[in-house]
């Protein structure tokens, strides 16, 4: 498919797997274009092609195949993220100055509200579950919990941190089991801030791990926006970001303990957990990758699916090749 993105003179062929949808092509668009909010996008399909919409709109249509375009071109748009928030401090600042001439009150006093752009520049962009798994709405409203969470909250405006993607990980993909034992990774970050992915799922796929773990989860992503390594820098950045996250949770919901702090309980306890392997950068994607088309399925389907995939990698490694997760 012929993918065209008038903003950035964009205009290359696109590879899609049998059962990528339209969410994983918006998906795709936002790693690579993390400034644009794709939640708001939609795609205008110049070829007609019988019964499929001429245009299509996220997240309306984000479940809809796209492969029924095969040779055909869509041309894609996006709000700027930049732009949308210059118009929603234009609406404001309007607002309030209605408002003062509706009560009368002087000049002085119009501009004493605060104006600041900075909240809505400080925060995860774009919120996408991955919607082949079961139940994508109870992802993206956990997301949305993190998103909202006064302790993250604080944290993103604190150090002025940006993300393009907050997403969930699929916990088929960062599952590997071996006469060893089992390894998990729990986060990633790609491109210091570009794509989070938490991992939200139990290995079963029927029930979501503790909030508090995965908030945990992703003080330490968080803390990849500005270190990539493991190492020293690294660690003291994300337990200071472990600990204004909890000051602030206390602050919300007015628990103390003795008006002393504490580091949070440390994440990845569990035999074979572990965070990550360190800031990740770059990477290739296929469009509908992480998993195929489970709609319909039963959690054991699923799960025997996730395990094929877990032995091709396995192969695959084996046979020489390598994959470098962060």
């Amino acid at each position: 498919i012929t993918i065209k993105f008038p903003p950035e003179k964009f205009s290359g062929k696109w590879s899609v797997a049998a059962d990528a949808t339209l969410s994983h092509m918006l998906l795709h668009a936002s790693e690579r274009w993390p400034e644009y909010n794709w939640a708001q996008s939609k795609a205008i399909v110049e070829k007609r092609v019988p019964g499929f919409s001429a245009l299509l709109k996220s997240p309306a249509d984000d479940a809809t195949a796209i492969a029924p375009l095969h040779a055909n071109s869509l041309r894609v748009m996006a709000p700027k993220i930049s732009v949308q928030r210059d118009l929603e401090a234009a609406r404001s600042a309007v607002l309030l100055r209605q408002a003062a001439r509706t009560r009368g009150l002087p000049m002085r006093l119009r501009s004493s509200k605060p104006t600041s752009r900075e909240p809505n520049m400080y925060t995860f962009h774009t919120i996408r579950p991955l919607t082949y798994l079961p139940n994508p709405k109870r992802s993206e409203d956990f997301l949305k919990r993190l998103r909202n969470d006064p302790g993250i909250r604080t944290v993103m405006r604190a150090h002025k941190f940006s993300v393009g993607l907050l997403t969930e990980m699929d916990p088929g993909q960062y599952t590997e089991s071996n006469h060893e034992g089992t390894t998990r990774i729990l986060g990633l970050n790609r491109n210091r801030g570009e794509v989070i992915e938490l991992r939200l799922r139990t290995d079963a796929y029927d029930g979501y791990r503790d909030y508090k773990t995965i908030r945990n989860t992703l003080c330490h992503e968080l803390a990849h926006n500005v270190h990539s390594e493991h190492d020293r820098s690294f660690w003291d950045l994300c337990h200071q970001i472990e600990r204004e996250v909890q000051k602030a949770d206390w602050l919300k919901s007015g628990r103390t303990a003795g008006g002393e702090e504490y580091a949070p309980a440390p994440v990845g306890d569990e035999e074979g957990e572990h965070l990550d392997e360190g800031g990740w950068v770059g990477g290739e994607y296929t469009l509908g990758g992480g998993g195929e088309n489970t709609a319909g399925m039963s959690r054991r389907e699923i799960i025997a699916r996730a395990t094929e995939a877990r032995m091709r990698r396995a192969a695959r490694r084996r046979g020489g090749s390598s994959e470098r997760q962060g």
